[in-house]
């Protein structure tokens, strides 16, 4: 499988994931919030500052559609994260094949080892 194949497939998972997926989430609260609830510590929370902004609460502002806003959502973050990511790829990648240091005049091609060089001494 060539590596073209491999990122067209996985952004496909990714996408299907998100988009589709994701709506048959379990709307139930997780362990954490399970024991703030519990232990009366939810009673005490704040609604964070970004609740109004167009992608807060997992949807997207404006949608009235409940599945189509949460899918849109999930679909928007996969492009974020891969565009984020392939970014920062694009950013520290290789520019090109390294440069192979210039081998020494002297040194012996076969082992790596290097040929006297000059007159040998006697000793």
């Amino acid at each position: 499988m060539n590596t073209k194949r491999f990122f067209a497939g996985f952004l496909l998972v990714s996408l299907v994931l998100a988009g589709i997926v994701s709506y048959y989430a379990s709307g139930d609260p997780d362990g954490l919030e399970k024991v703030a609830e519990d232990k009366g510590i939810s009673a005490k929370e704040k609604d964070h500052s970004l609740k109004d902004s167009p992608f807060g609460d997992y949807g997207v502002k404006g949608v009235e559609n409940a599945r189509l806003s949460g899918g849109l959502s999930g679909v928007i973050g996969v492009g974020a994260v891969l565009l984020a990511g392939g970014g920062l790829f694009w950013a520290v990648r290789r520019r090109g094949p390294e440069q192979e240091p210039e081998r020494e005049q002297g040194q012996d091609a076969g082992r790596g080892e290097e040929a006297p060089s000059g007159p040998a001494r006697k000793g």
